[in-house]
């Protein structure tokens, strides 16, 4: 990696070792709310129920194919923009929406948004964002249009409704049938707050929206931080199974476009004459379980704990323990795809995404690490559309990898093994400061909208 690259990265991992949170000093009189998630609050500031903010919750329509003439902007769930609780229109849906129809629900600026349908356990129903655009609008059926009443910052609500959502508080209106999550809007919106005067919500909103940027401007470069860790990461893979550790043996050409020169001892071969790619089996829905034998599928290749299991008997090629070299031939390209050493203990089956490598006499840990390498290059080359991709058997088996003595193969292993370590507690760093930062940027937020700290004199 270039020297300027290796600098800035040390740098910040420096500066993340010293950064601490500011402290903010709290109003100097408080009341008793009498709301058990929200306990005290500043004593000049109201305890309202949230539909006093707002004048309505109208849900969207879908409207019919793009045709047109009646085509519309129609604001979908998968354009919430979460992490800034707005909307992203970079790549809007048309759709076409009768005129009484787009009379009716269309979307003003400064509206708020509320997710109606939808959600998971991990990412429950409820999020609202802001409606910040001018674009004429209107929203899906599975979200609500809820302009704000008067006397309310529109981008004030926004904080204070992320701040219900990171409390969970939307979960207790959440109805669920059919596996989607329904929000109770009418009993969300009954849920109490405590409101400060319109001009302090908007000093509050200020003090968030500039605070909040200074903290995802550090986010995004820690997370570029980390995109370069993954580069250096690659890079020493790759230059370390296709040249070896020893930069002064003579090399020749391999002929294989993704080797280029190797050390000239080296041999090149075929995957297929290295070692035996065996295809999963498939199941049916009606074989799954709570009982039997835990099934191997693409999310469990990076540690997902939940298994389906089967009780059904499959022959010993598609069984998999502790220890056994898999290849999740067809998933998400940097993560699902490509080789794992399967992690868990016990008798597991195989589904039919994953090929179980068998049959091979090279180190095993080397053979990983030589397919990590190739999978770099596979991504680019394999089938796939948005972020999956998958390859054959066949075309898998056709590509060329280099082959060495024993001794070569378990040094470079060890070397691999011991230098990604440092990259990756290097990246585990970064990632655990910028975790540092998210739950600070939601507990700030959460201080301010619910008054427990006074930001007023940080605005002036």
């Amino acid at each position: 990696m270039h020297p300027k690259r290796t600098k800035a990265m040390t740098e910040a991992l420096e500066q993340i070792q010293k950064a601490r949170p500011r402290r903010f000093r709290p109003y100097s009189e408080y009341k008793e709310s009498k709301v058990s998630w929200l306990g005290e609050v500043p004593s000049h500031w109201r305890v309202r129920r949230l539909r006093s903010t707002v004048t309505g919750c109208q849900n969207g329509t879908w409207g019919d194919e793009a045709d047109g003439v009646h085509d519309m902007i129609c604001v979908r769930v998968a354009d919430f923009d979460r992490l800034r609780f707005g909307v992203r229109l970079d790549d809007p849906t048309l759709r076409s929406i009768e005129s009484k129809a787009a009379q009716a629900r269309q979307l003003r600026k400064g509206d708020l948004l509320l997710e109606k349908s939808g959600g998971g356990e991990k990412q429950p129903v409820g999020a609202v964002v802001l409606y910040g655009h001018d674009e004429v609008a209107v929203c899906s059926n599975f979200v609500a249009r809820v302009p704000v009443a008067d006397g309310n910052d529109p981008r004030f609500l926004t904080y204070l409704h992320a701040a219900l959502y990171a409390a969970r508080v939307n979960t207790r209106s959440i109805k669920q049938s059919t596996g989607i999550q329904n929000l109770d809007s009418t009993s969300y919106l009954n849920e109490p707050v405590a409101l400060p005067e319109h001009q302090e919500q908007v000093t509050i909103a200020v003090f968030l929206d500039r605070e909040t940027e200074k903290i995802d401007e550090l986010v995004t470069r820690k997370e570029r931080l980390i995109e370069l860790l993954q580069e250096k990461r690659t890079a020493l893979i790759t230059r370390a199974v296709t040249r070896g550790l020893d930069p002064s043996v003579p090399i020749k050409d391999s002929g294989v476009e993704w080797l280029g020169e190797v050390p000239a001892h080296w041999e090149v071969m075929p995957l297929k004459h290295v070692a035996e790619f065996v295809n999963g089996i498939a199941f049916k829905p009606e074989e799954w379980g709570d009982q039997g034998v835990p099934i191997i599928r693409i999310e469990n290749l990076n540690g997902g704990q939940n298994f389906n299991h089967t009780t059904r008997k499959v022959p010993a090629r598609f069984q998999a323990t502790s220890g056994d070299l898999l290849f999740g031939w067809s998933g998400n390209r940097g993560t699902s795809f490509g080789p794992f050493l399967w992690w868990r203990t016990g008798l597991h089956y195989v589904n039919q995404h994953i090929f179980r490598i068998v049959n091979y006499e090279q180190h095993k840990e080397w053979l990983y690490w030589t397919l990590r390498a190739l999978t770099f290059y596979v991504e680019k080359q394999a089938h796939g559309i948005i972020g999956m991709v998958h390859i054959t058997r066949g075309e898998l088996g056709k590509i060329s990898i280099p082959l060495m003595p024993d001794t070569e193969q378990r040094a470079i292993a060890t070397y691999i093994d011991q230098e990604t370590s440092k990259i990756d507690t290097a990246i585990g760093k970064v990632q655990d400061a910028i975790d540092r930062l998210r739950e600070f940027r939601s507990a700030l937020i959460s201080a301010a909208v619910t008054g427990k700290i006074d930001v007023q004199e940080e605005v002036r």
